[in-house]
């Protein structure tokens, strides 16, 4: 998931001719919900947003405060186009979830926020509609959010799942069990040259 975070001094979301919705001081939140996300990608989103101390203190010390420390609002857009991959210049937005996925789980990121925070102070812009995003950006202050992800591609996938297998399998084997095999090994690839040259060079390696 990714996310820009601008700090306002207002902003407001119009559709058509009506605003329906707007707020003073605070932050307003684009959300580019990927195809990939999950309950995770919620949680370090909502803890993020609600804590990052974009603010100044009561003492007027830069930096030092979050929105909920002051109290002040959220407004909140969904915006697929953040997950956008350029094909030349072309914009493709296959990574997006898809609409009838994506609003679910857009309305869930939005009570996940009311939870954790005071449900007045959240505001939302419309799904799915053509809207007007009216951001009057204090600072300026932006920041880039991308939540953590592990590979989505299957051949990555698959690859690190083999090599956590493999390691599984290596810490099993205790050194003396290792040690064991290699020994039954040599000995059944030549069993007369224990008493020979071989053999003593064998049990040097063992030892």
């Amino acid at each position: 998931m990714k996310a820009i975070v601008q700090r306002v001094t207002a902003a407001s979301v119009t559709v058509g001719e009506e605003q329906i919705s707007s707020i003073g001081r605070g932050l307003c939140v684009l959300f580019g919900i990927s195809v990939v996300d999950t309950q995770k990608d919620v949680d370090y989103m909502v803890r993020k947003i609600l804590n990052l101390r974009l603010f100044e203190d009561e003492n007027g010390r830069a930096w030092s405060s979050s929105v909920m420390d002051r109290e002040l609002e959220v407004l909140c857009v969904s915006q697929f186009t953040l997950q956008c991959i350029l094909k030349g210049n072309k914009p493709d937005f296959h990574s997006a979830m898809p609409a009838e996925l994506a609003q679910p789980f857009y309305n869930n990121i939005l009570e996940q926020l009311r939870e954790a925070y005071k449900p007045e102070l959240i505001k939302d812009g419309q799904f799915g509609a053509k809207m007007q995003v009216h951001i009057q950006n204090d600072g300026p202050v932006t920041i880039h959010l991308e939540s953590p992800a592990g590979p989505t591609d299957p051949k990555l996938l698959s690859k690190q799942e083999k090599q956590q297998q493999r390691k599984e399998k290596t810490r099993s084997k205790g050194p003396s069990e290792s040690s064991r095999e290699k020994a039954a090994l040599r000995s059944k690839a030549a069993p007369s040259a224990s008493s020979g040259a071989e053999g003593d060079v064998s049990s040097e390696r063992d030892s």
